[in-house]
C-alpha cells in the first residue's frame, strides 16, 4: 500500500467525477442520514469559504457493489478497467454536497421526499447572517435564488435580478466553483485494509462485518450477483424449513471451506471473486442438502436445536462432494462425527481453526476412512447426571434435546405430533420445554434446583399441555388424568425417551428413580451413534461453561 496522498479537488471535477461513475459511494456505508437543513448549513459553509473537513477516498481498480443511484439521479458504472474512487470517510458531506448542486430529490424511508432543489442563497444576508435558507417566506422573489439557478440558469437569468444583487451573485457563484475540496487518497490497498481504515475513521460506529466487506467486493452487475439478495433469497428458502436462523457468517465460511478449506476471515477477505460467484449455486445446494439431511436422518426439525451453526459447514462440504445421501459405513462415520462435535463442546471456542482440521476428517469419510479423533466424548450416565444442568444455549444440552427430538416427540393427550418452533426454542423457558416433574412441586420436596432444573427432567411438548394441563401438579396426578384421554400414552411415553411408564417411578412420583432410568436410556441411545475409539478416556472430557460458550457466540 502506497503512502496518503494529499488531493484538492474544485466543484466541477467533483460533481464531473460522481456523474461519470469515477466516484462511488460502497454498500457498507449507512445510508444518507443528513436532512436537508443540515445539507444547507454545509452549502453556506463553503459559500462563506469555511472548511468542511477532508475527504478520504478508496482508489482501485476493484469493483465493489455500490450506490448507484441518488435520489432521482441515475449514476453510472464506472468504466470497466479503470480507476474508481470508492469515498471511505465523509458520504454524507459529499452526498449533500451533490444532491444540493444538483437539485436531486432523496426518498426518505420514512416516506417523505427532500427536495434539494429548494436551497435558495439569501442575497441580503451578511456574512454572519445564514445565506444559505431553506426558508424564503414573505422574501421579495428578486432577494434570493435557487441555488441550483444560480449555478446553471446562465447569465439571461442572472441578469432579470436588480442590479444591486449582481456582484453578489457573481461572488457567490465564484465561490462555489473554486471551492477546493480537502482529499486524502488510499492507492493500491486491498480490500480488507481499506474497510479496516473505514472502521478505524468511524470509532463511534459498528465495526463492519465480514459479510458487508463480501457483499460490496463480490458484486457484478453483469453477471447479475449481489451477495446481500443471494442471501436473503437462500434465508427465504429455508424458512418452510425452519432453518432460517443460519447466520451470514456461517454461510461465507461454507463458501470459504469448499473452494480453500479454511475458514479464517483472512482466507474469505482473499477469496477471488469469480470463483465465489461461480461456485455460490452448488454452495447453496449443498446447504440445501445439509439441511434436508438434519432434518430427514437426524430428525433435527428447526435450526434453533443444532448444537453449532457451524455443523452446517463440514456438512456442506460434505455434500458439496457427495451430493447423494451416505449409506452403509459412511453414514456411520458421518453420524459419529455429528455426536462427537455436539457432545465434547467441540465448537465453543477455536471454530476457525478447528473447522480446518475437521474438513480433513469429512475427506476421510468421503474417502470411505475413519477419521482418528483428537477429543473425548462421554455418554456415560454419570457424565450425564453430572453435566445436565438445562440452558438452552449450551451445546451439550442441545444435543441432548436433539436426540429427544428425534424420537419424534407426541402430545401427552392426544398422541398428535408436538409441534417444535424455532420461535418458541429461544430460551430456557421456552414453551417447548417441559419438567416432567414440575419445578415448583419437586421444590416443595426439597429437591436440589441443580436435579430439577435438569435435561433429564425435560420433555419437549406443545404449549397447551405445558401450560393449562400440567401447572406444579404431581407426575402422577396429571398422568392418570392423561391415560383416561389417551388409549396409547404407553406408546407417547416412549417417544419421550420414557420407555416404560410403570418402571421410571411415574405412579409414586419417586423422581430419583425417574431420573436414573432417564439416564440409562438417554446413555444407551447416545451410544449407538458413537463409533468408539481409544481416545474416549471418561477422564478427559471438560465441557465449557455456559459463560464461556455464551462468550464464543457474541464473539
Amino acid at each position: 500500500m502506497m503512502l496518503p496522498e494529499p488531493q484538492s479537488k474544485t466543484f466541477s471535477a467533483i460533481i464531473n467525477e460522481i456523474e461519470t461513475g469515477q466516484i462511488k459511494i460502497p454498500q457498507f456505508q449507512r445510508d444518507f442520514v443528513w436532512d436537508i437543513q443540515k445539507s444547507a448549513q454545509l452549502m453556506d459553509s463553503i459559500v462563506k469559504g469555511y472548511p468542511i473537513g477532508t475527504f478520504i477516498f478508496w482508489r482501485t481498480k476493484d469493483r465493489l457493489r455500490a450506490v448507484r443511484n441518488l435520489g432521482n439521479i441515475q449514476l453510472p458504472d464506472p468504466v470497466e478497467g479503470e480507476f474508481v474512487s470508492f469515498v471511505l470517510d465523509g458520504q454524507q458531506r459529499l452526498t449533500s454536497l451533490f444532491a444540493s448542486l444538483k437539485g436531486a430529490k432523496i426518498h426518505r424511508e420514512s416516506g417523505k421526499i427532500d427536495d434539494y432543489s429548494e436551497i435558495y442563497l439569501d442575497l441580503n444576508a451578511s456574512e454572519d447572517d445564514q445565506i444559505v435558507t431553506l426558508d424564503v417566506t414573505d422574501k421579495d422573489e428578486h432577494s434570493y435564488i435557487r441555488l441550483t439557478d444560480l449555478l446553471y440558469g446562465g447569465l439571461s437569468l442572472l441578469a432579470q435580478f436588480p442590479v444591486q444583487y449582481l456582484k453578489q451573485l457573481e461572488e457567490y457563484k465564484r465561490r462555489i466553483e473554486s471551492y477546493n475540496y480537502s482529499i486524502v487518497q488510499i492507492k493500491e490497498a486491498p480490500i480488507d485494509i481499506a474497510t479496516e481504515i473505514f472502521t478505524r475513521i468511524n470509532v463511534g460506529g459498528k465495526p463492519l462485518s465480514v459479510f458487508e466487506i463480501m457483499i460490496a467486493k463480490t458484486f457484478d452487475a453483469d453477471r447479475d450477483f449481489d451477495l446481500s439478495e443471494k442471501y436473503y433469497d437462500l434465508i427465504e428458502d429455508l424458512k418452510p424449513m425452519d432453518y432460517e436462523t443460519i447466520s451470514d457468517a456461517t454461510v461465507l465460511q461454507t463458501v470459504s471451506a469448499i473452494l480453500e478449506k479454511e475458514i479464517q476471515k483472512k482466507v474469505i477477505l482473499k477469496l477471488n471473486k469469480d470463483q465465489f460467484i461461480t461456485v455460490w449455486d452448488q454452495a447453496v445446494s449443498a446447504i440445501h442438502s445439509t439441511v434436508e439431511y438434519f432434518r430427514s436422518f437426524y430428525r433435527i426439525p428447526v435450526s434453533q436445536l443444532l448444537p453449532y451453526n457451524g455443523l452446517v459447514i463440514p456438512f456442506a462440504y460434505f455434500f458439496f462432494h457427495h451430493p447423494d445421501k451416505p449409506t452403509g459405513d459412511m453414514q456411520k462415520r458421518l453420524q459419529d462425527f455429528f455426536w462427537r462435535v455436539s457432545l465434547s463442546g467441540r465448537y465453543s471456542s477455536g471454530l476457525e481453526s478447528k473447522i480446518s482440521q475437521d474438513i480433513r476428517r469429512i475427506d476421510l469419510i468421503l474417502n470411505d476412512e475413519l477419521p482418528k479423533y483428537d477429543w473425548p466424548i462421554n455418554t456415560t450416565e454419570k457424565f450425564l447426571v453430572d453435566n445436565g444442568w438445562f440452558s438452552a444455549g449450551r451445546s451439550f444440552i442441545k444435543a441432548i434435546l436433539c436426540l429427544y427430538a428425534f424420537q419424534k416427540p407426541e402430545s401427552f393427550v392426544d398422541g398428535s405430533l408436538v409441534n417444535i418452533s424455532n420461535y418458541w426454542l429461544k430460551q430456557a423457558n421456552s414453551k417447548n420445554y417441559h419438567h416432567f416433574f414440575p419445578r415448583a412441586y419437586l421444590k416443595k420436596k426439597g429437591e436440589e434446583e441443580f436435579y430439577i432444573n435438569h435435561v433429564l427432567n425435560i420433555t419437549i411438548v406443545d404449549d397447551y399441555l405445558n401450560k393449562r394441563e400440567i401447572g406444579a401438579q404431581a407426575p402422577a396426578k396429571y398422568m392418570a388424568k392423561f391415560k383416561k384421554k389417551n388409549a396409547e400414552l404407553e406408546k407417547t411415553m416412549k417417544t419421550h425417551l420414557i420407555t416404560n411408564i410403570d418402571g421410571f417411578g411415574i405412579w409414586s412420583n419417586d423422581y430419583e428413580k425417574f431420573f436414573e432410568a432417564r439416564a440409562a436410556i438417554v446413555s444407551k441411545e447416545l451410544q449407538k451413534r458413537i463409533i468408539p475409539q481409544a481416545i474416549d478416556d471418561t477422564s478427559l472430557l471438560v465441557l465449557p461453561t455456559e459463560q464461556e460458550e455464551a462468550y464464543e457466540q457474541s464473539v
